[in-house]
């Protein structure tokens, strides 16, 4: 059983909250500098394209898959690990064509990048956010390549799933990947809430 105190102040943990509160203070002076050009300006609001829901769902669907792996890996499952970081890694592929789609889209009814400062606002945010999943992809493929490699025999499996170094680092991909779906989430909902506001 994993002790969820483990690590609490190990290094890594530090940093990777830093990262999660810098993201965090991004991403809300961008949707305050929204707001504040759109009272100030007196701004149309950005009609948010039906597709950044749908890719919500996916986004929530690679969370899910996300945690299943994690939970393998806590109780050695090694089939299902692999299977879930495979999953999670198409999902968030899914998500990063189907982000392109919804710009494409958005570009073919003229709604540029020039369009208006609401627009502006739009595209930066989205593919702020969607560069910071193309981040995370590398890492998740490396868990999902060590895996395979490493888990050939039950020695080899014991002393994969017995690492505790490498625990902590899915723990922390675990957390970035759940952070970067509630951002999505809040993004969504702050779009559409300012819709009609």
């Amino acid at each position: 059983m994993e002790n969820k105190n483990e690590f609490l102040f190990h290094p890594k943990n530090v940093m990777l909250f830093l990262l999660l509160a810098g993201l965090s203070f991004l991403f809300l002076a961008l949707t305050v500098s929204y707001i504040y050009i759109r009272v100030t300006n007196d701004v149309p609001p950005v009609k948010l394209p039906l597709l950044f829901l749908f890719n919500t769902v996916i986004l929530l669907g690679s969370s899910r898959t996300m945690m299943l792996a994690r939970k393998a890996y806590i109780e050695d499952d090694t089939l299902k690990y692999q299977h879930y970081l495979l999953r999670t890694m198409q999902l968030s592929l899914v998500f990063t064509l189907s982000q392109c789609v919804a710009w494409w889209l958005l570009l073919n009814d003229n709604i540029l990048l020039s369009s208006s400062t609401t627009t502006a606002f739009l595209y930066v945010i989205s593919f702020t956010h969607l560069a910071h999943v193309l981040v995370g992809l590398p890492f998740l493929y490396l868990f999902y390549r060590a895996a395979k490699k490493y888990m050939i025999d039950p020695v080899t499996v014991l002393v994969y799933f017995s690492d505790p170094e490498k625990r902590l680092k899915l723990r922390l991909l675990t957390i970035y990947w759940h952070f970067l779906d509630l951002l999505w989430i809040y993004l969504v909902l702050f779009f559409g809430i300012n819709m009609f506001v």
